[in-house]
């Protein structure tokens, strides 16, 4: 009797074992990547929703505070920086995209998560849209609210992105954007509110949304991206110097010459209206030009696109217009494509594709 149930408890403790590990085995694998931000932040009380740390708790914290993830996924993460997103460097970009490029290869990875600041948040999403070279979703997240705070949203937030990084139809999409509920491209995404949790925007509308872990889609991004994109991470270690000057009735030439004196190989002009240049600054910019450096004409205007001949001559000026790139996106995508090429029709071509 006590071999028969000694035989007994083992067979179920081994049934157990099975399925334990059966569930564990398919569930997708989803490594979250953390750089800081407010998703990372504490503040000093509850109350404390716009004033805090940002960059404060470790991503196994992160994991550990929402215990809801190990029901989508198997989930582990990686401590990339511990930084505020407004700290981001060429260098972190770098960085941060060969680290994703490496798991998107491995067998056992099927999506990335990277948490980070939602200052330069769009830059990143951006930048990993363009150069990372795979058709696993790769989701970064953020939060307008430390953790510590009441309403906090970064805990939704991260869920929300492990789901999405864990749906079958998210992949293929590019680099994508959960916050607020939805699911916006990274390469359309900006952030337009400062203190608001529906910061996350984009003129073109979100992707998708994603409620209780479910995705529903309702548009696919057709620019071009990750697995179609010429721009490879794994053969880029360094970038161009591209600048962004900002344009304002009254601008003088001090800080196109200084960029320009500094090193840099192209400058945005982040023109009022339909990027306009105002009539003391063509001739600085031609000058500019005529030395060597790329003039981009992008606009300060949230919504919209730059239209190419008008407003300004940009065939007869040798110039290359953002089409509908914020100046910040704008500075990415050109120091990328300059790696490539300085002709200004092939830098116009990839404005228009991606």
């Amino acid at each position: 009797m006590k071999l028969r149930n000694l035989l007994l408890k083992t067979t179920a403790g081994c049934a157990a074992l099975l399925v334990s590990f059966s569930c564990w085995a398919d569930k997708p694998n989803i490594v979250i990547l953390a750089t800081g931000g407010t998703i990372a932040g504490a503040g000093a009380t509850a109350a404390n929703s716009a004033t805090y740390q940002a960059a404060k708790v470790p991503v196994d914290k992160l994991i550990a505070g929402v215990p809801e993830l190990k029901d989508v996924a198997n989930v582990r993460g990686e401590q990339v920086f511990q930084i505020a997103s407004e700290s981001f460097t060429n260098a972190h970009l770098l960085k941060l995209a060969k680290r994703v490029s490496a798991l998107a290869k491995q067998a056992d990875v099927d999506g990335i998560v990277v948490t980070h600041g939602t200052d330069t948040l769009e830059e990143t999403a951006f930048f990993l849209n363009l150069t990372v070279h795979t058709d696993k979703p790769i989701v970064v997240v953020g939060s307008m609210r430390p953790g510590s705070a009441m309403s906090a949203d970064g805990m939704l937030n991260l869920y929300n992105a492990v789901n999405v990084a864990a749906a079958k139809d998210a992949k293929g999409k590019g680099v994508l954007v959960t916050m607020n509920d939805d699911i916006q491209s990274g390469r359309d995404v900006s952030k337009m509110v400062n203190i608001k949790t529906n910061a996350f925007s984009s003129q073109w509308g979100a992707l998708g949304m994603i409620v209780e872990g479910k995705t529903y889609w309702f548009r696919a991004p057709v620019k071009r991206h990750t697995m179609n994109s010429e721009f490879n991470i794994d053969k880029i270690d360094t970038l161009p110097q591209v600048e962004i000057a900002y344009a304002y009735g009254n601008v003088g030439p001090a800080a196109y010459e200084a960029f320009a004196k500094s090193g840099a190989k192209a400058i945005i002009n982040a023109g009022t209206g339909n990027g306009s240049v105002g009539n003391t600054m063509v001739p600085v910019l031609q000058n500019l030009r005529a030395k060597g450096v790329i003039v981009v004409r992008a606009s300060r205007v949230p919504d919209g696109f730059v239209l190419r001949n008008s407003e300004q001559p940009d065939d007869k000026y040798d110039w290359v217009v953002a089409h509908d790139h914020k100046p910040q996106k704008a500075r990415l995508l050109a120091a990328l494509a300059l790696t490539k090429t300085s002709d200004t029709k092939e830098l116009q071509r990839i404005f228009w594709e991606y």
